[in-house]
């Protein structure tokens, strides 16, 4: 499962409503390989579901993951950031063994 922190969720809430994405969308949380530690992160909104999506929902967000991405993040808490070090969504992973600098990528 993944948490999302008010932060993030008022920050997703944005987005939806920015791109005009009516009910039905919900956030897919997956890792891709790449990025300078092994494993990248990625965000994006679908209104499909694909086989073998685990679905979950954290304050009022709906989250899907594939089978894959959710045994590398299997408790990690999305969060967003807006400060003066960089504006972007963080993500708070347990099993990450190594993140790189920019916080896009990890390995296990």
């Amino acid at each position: 499962m993944i948490t999302i922190t008010d932060k993030a969720k008022d920050k997703i809430a944005h987005l939806m409503q920015d791109a005009d994405l009516g009910a039905g969308y919900f956030l897919r949380v997956s890792v891709k390989g790449g990025g300078c530690s092994g494993l990248s992160y990625n965000l994006d909104f679908d209104n499909e579901e694909k086989t073998g999506d685990q679905f979950f929902e954290d304050n009022g967000v709906k989250v899907a993951l594939d089978m894959k991405s959710f045994l590398y993040l299997a408790g990690t808490e999305l969060d967003f950031s807006d400060g003066l070090n960089g504006k972007g969504f963080n993500f708070i992973n347990p099993n990450a063994s190594r993140t790189c600098g920019c916080g896009e990528s990890f390995s296990v």
